[in-house]
């Protein structure tokens, strides 16, 4: 009984083992590569799985999900022969599981290799100023020559980043004087600019109060000579309406004289040439009449004109004063123009 136990544990041992060589459980994202007898057969896919128990094997298991792949800083020189540290950063995605088993032996090393190569083919005709401002270029230029290599290899790069861009600490140093001295010329070019907005508005301004200035001189000027044209006006019309005498008129032509060297713009002041003709009449009129052996018809002929004379002579000074007063109303009304209101504070009646 003790041999017979022992062929049916054994039985049962081989039936156990040969049921778990056949099932094959693929987990989600994953793909085995079987080969049987040492020849690819196929790629189990996820789930549940039968294979030939001894013949087959299962060779090599790949993750198709989205992989990151970061490289370590490779140097690189540039245009002009400046040695600059880049590593990047690659998104890649196994896409073929035979391909990428049975096409290349280790497609992680295969792309870094390419992507230096790339690197330096790329970056060898830009500058330093163009490889640290054309990141984007070189990202599709990389891309483009990754995706083209490993397509045959049953990878597919998604996205290829380069992470950093290390110039030597000696030309830090040199680009930061440059930021330093872009700033400062920046700072000096915004001041000017402000210096020169403000120069600008105050010469406006200045400008502005000339001209509100001249205005208001020119208002109290045209007000001025508007009085005195009013006040001249009135004068006339006063001498022509009473109808006065030349004897009267020469006696306020002299009376008038004395008042234009009073005026506190005049420096000098001419004497009119009828001087003399004023002088004359009014010696001639208020002269002794006896004295010159008039007779009497001829004094009562004179008194009866000098009192006519006197009425127009009372005209004129009325007519004078008038004058007078719309000349200091022409004044008034001038320095109020020229004088700046000031404006009210908002103040009640009860204030």
């Amino acid at each position: 009984m003790e041999p017979v136990l022992i062929l049916i544990l054994m039985a049962a041992i081989v039936v156990v083992f040969l049921v778990a060589s056949t099932v094959r459980i693929v987990p989600q994202a994953r793909r085995y590569n079987v080969e049987r007898f040492g020849r690819f057969r196929r790629t189990l896919q996820p789930g549940l799985n039968f294979v030939l128990p001894v013949a087959d094997r299962i060779n090599t298991k790949l993750d198709v999900r989205e992989q990151v792949y970061s490289s370590e800083p490779k140097p690189v020189i540039t245009e002009d022969n400046l040695v600059v540290n880049i590593d990047t950063v690659l998104y890649y995605q196994v896409t073929d599981p035979r391909a990428a088993a049975y096409e290349v032996a280790d497609y992680l090393q295969a792309i870094d290799q390419l992507t230096v190569t790339t690197l330096r083919n790329v970056i060898g005709s830009m500058d330093l100023e163009g490889t640290l401002t054309s990141r984007e270029v070189i990202n599709a230029q990389l891309r483009a020559v990754l995706d083209d290599a490993t397509g045959k290899w049953g990878i597919r790069v998604n996205r290829v980043e380069i992470k950093a861009i290390d110039p030597p600490h000696t030309i830090k140093e040199a680009m930061e004087k440059q930021m330093r001295a872009e700033r400062d010329k920046r700072a000096a070019i915004l001041h000017a600019e402000g210096e020169r907005q403000a120069k600008i508005l105050t010469a406006e301004g200045t400008k502005q109060k000339d001209i509100l200035e001249a205005q208001g001189a020119q208002q109290a000027m045209i007000l001025r000579a508007d009085g005195e044209a009013k006040a001249v006006e009135r004068v006339f019309q006063a001498v022509h309406r009473n109808n006065a005498d030349p004897k009267i008129l020469a006696y306020k032509y002299l009376e008038t004289l004395p008042h234009l060297a009073k005026s506190d713009n005049n420096t000098f002041w001419v004497i009119p040439g009828e001087l003399t003709e004023a002088v004359r009449t009014v010696t001639g009129a208020f002269g002794d009449r006896s004295a010159m052996g008039l007779p009497d018809h001829a004094r009562a002929e004179d008194t009866t004109g000098g009192t006519d004379s006197l009425d127009a002579a009372a005209a004129v000074d009325e007519a004078t004063k008038q004058a007078a007063a719309a000349v200091n109303d022409a004044k008034a009304e001038a320095e109020a123009a020229s004088t700046p209101t000031v404006p009210s504070r908002g103040l009640t009646s009860g204030d």
